[in-house]
């Protein structure tokens, strides 16, 4: 059967939607990290309130620049026995390239809070303090050490102390504290405010 020079497609054969394959586009800074077998999740937009467990299959070498920004294409996936996931859904999906339990964690934010200049105050705790104002941070003496190696600050009796920490991994909102003095439930400085005094 043709038609002229044409070749027309007579049958369609779709492949077993009861196992899908999920495309993920992933940043250059974290394909590093990924590897063939690990463990995935992944929401759609039909099922705000679910999460879909997958697997990553395979890790494409060719990469694809869109505005500038490159990624690499990771292939998932999926279990699709209950036909809840259909052919072009946009989803959202969670690699996991690390797992830590029990962890002593802390917010990124401190991470990166320094107190500036202009933190500093006077306190008038009388003529000596009104004369020779006191900082209300003390002074860092801790040498410059490795990436690994940060500086967060902790509230204690109602005084900021500088600690420095040992960092490790990180899912980029909190991260993982090896070394430090520094115990679960300590209050942790991650910006500061100043108090606006009116009179009346």
């Amino acid at each position: 059967m043709a038609a002229t020079l044409q070749a027309p497609v007579l049958f369609t054969i779709a492949e077993d939607l009861k196992r899908m394959e999920l495309q993920v586009a992933l940043d250059e800074a974290d394909v590093g990290k990924v590897r063939i077998g690990q463990k995935a999740s992944f929401r759609v937009d039909a099922y705000p309130d679910r999460k879909f467990p997958a697997e990553v299959r395979t890790i494409h070498f060719a990469s694809e620049t869109v505005q500038g920004v490159v990624t690499y294409q990771v292939i998932l996936t999926a279990d699709n026995s209950e036909l809840v996931l259909r052919p072009g859904m946009t989803a959202t999906a969670e690699i996991v390239v690390a797992e830590e339990r029990e962890a002593l964690l802390v917010s990124n934010a401190a991470l990166r809070f320094a107190p500036q200049a202009s933190q500093t105050a006077q306190e008038s705790r009388g003529l000596l303090d009104s004369l020779l104002p006191r900082p209300r941070f003390r002074p860092s003496t801790r040498p410059a050490g490795t990436a690994a190696e940060r500086t967060i600050w902790v509230l204690r009796d109602g005084v900021p102390v500088e600690v420095s920490v040992r960092t490790g991994a990180t899912d980029g909102r909190k991260t993982q504290i090896l070394q430090g003095e520094v115990s679960p439930g300590e209050r942790v400085i991650v910006d500061t405010a100043t108090a606006d005094e009116s009179a009346s």
